[in-house]
């Protein structure tokens, strides 16, 4: 028997690699759809309530269930979304072709809100070397004219591979299907699966769930209703492309700290410099009383318990998953610092627990 022991240790090593490149082959396989399989898995997670309440209401397949879930979710979040994505991108292709034309001046505007600020102010940034910012302002002109150039040229790229793209969106469609109905399975096989103690799996596949229902509702959805109550400020305010403003609002106030005020507060010194007092009022008041108390309001509602992870890293890990994957990198890059956080925790819980029954031998006597 011990003979056969050496045996049986390579053939548990080889099946062992064979499983390592058995895996790393499928996932080089289905890499190309990574991103639509991702937000298929986060809305199969996020909408799992409502299918389990449409299995309540209708009853029956669970197949019926999980297409009327879809079928909610596409009206309701995917065609509002294709809307609100339109308008922007169209926006920002009228931005590009005004810094292209010349018909946006940036400079100019320094010059107008300098001049508009009371003569003390203006001598103390004259003073400090901030009056004339004119080389300054030209590269942030060339910057934003770049920034937008090359937005515009990727909405470009994504109609002229529309194939590409609605392949894309069928791929998540149809995996947000078969997730709705068989997630819970599919996931208790493979928490099952992982090879470490079913404890931890299960508090890793927990801790899993928790970041990601946090990230998307207290993150994703409160930057939206931030967005689109400064869209709607700015539109009332006279702003022109409040929905692009909108947009980059939504997107700032993943930032801890700052957020949303990234956008409205320049916007508001803009329009009182300008002559515009009260719609420059109207934006100070809507971005701290409205926009500013939604997210104090929202997010405990939403998330109801705190991730654990620290604020400096939800922005590091949010800034450096939206460099690496883009959109996806607002779920990635927090979901993996959690991750990170608690497999660390488990592993000092560990050691903990492994050196606890050496203590009272240590204190016998010898």
């Amino acid at each position: 028997m011990e003979a056969n022991a050496p045996n049986n240790a390579i053939e548990r090593g080889g099946f062992v690699l064979f499983l390592a490149l058995v895996t790393l082959a499928l996932l080089l396989v289905i890499w190309p759809f990574a991103r639509p399989l991702l937000w298929a898995t986060l809305a199969a997670i996020m909408f799992q309530p409502l299918f389990q309440w449409f299995r309540r209401k209708l009853g029956g397949s669970d197949s019926r269930c999980a297409a009327a879930a879809l079928l909610i979710i596409t009206v309701a979040v995917l065609i509002p979304a294709f809307f609100v994505g339109s308008i922007a991108v169209e926006q920002m292709v009228e931005v590009f072709f005004a810094f292209r034309d010349g018909e946006i001046d940036v400079a100019a505007w320094f010059t107008q809100i300098h001049d508009a600020l009371p003569l003390g102010i203006q001598a103390s940034l004259d003073n400090a070397g901030f009056g004339n910012l004119q080389g300054l302002l030209d590269k942030a002109q060339d910057f934003a004219r770049e920034s937008t150039g090359a937005i515009a040229r990727q909405a470009v790229t994504i109609g002229s591979s529309a194939a590409g793209f609605v392949l894309a969106f069928g791929v998540g469609l149809y995996a947000t299907f078969f997730l709705l109905r068989d997630g819970k399975t599919i996931g208790r096989a493979v928490v099952g699966a992982l090879p470490m103690e079913r404890d931890i799996a299960e508090r890793l596949a927990d801790k899993f769930l928790n970041i990601v229902r946090a990230t998307v509702k207290g993150s994703v959805v409160v930057g939206l209703v931030q967005g689109a109550l400064g869209a709607i400020t700015f539109a009332i305010a006279g702003v022109p492309s409040a929905m692009l403003f909108g947009l980059l609002m939504a997107v700032f106030s993943l930032l801890p700290a700052l957020g949303p005020a990234i956008v409205w507060g320049p916007v508001a010194v803009w329009l009182l410099a300008t002559g515009a007092i009260w719609q420059g009022i109207l934006v100070i008041v809507s971005g701290i009383v409205v926009i500013g108390m939604a997210d104090n309001l929202l997010r405990p509602i939403l998330v109801g318990r705190d991730t654990g992870i620290p604020d400096w890293m939800i922005l590091v890990t949010t800034l450096g998953g939206i460099g690496l994957m883009g959109l996806s990198g607002i779920v990635v890059g927090p979901l993996v610092a959690g991750l990170f956080l608690a497999a660390w925790t488990i592993s000092k819980e560990q050691r903990e627990r492994d050196l606890t029954p050496l203590e009272p031998d240590a204190a016998e006597p010898a």
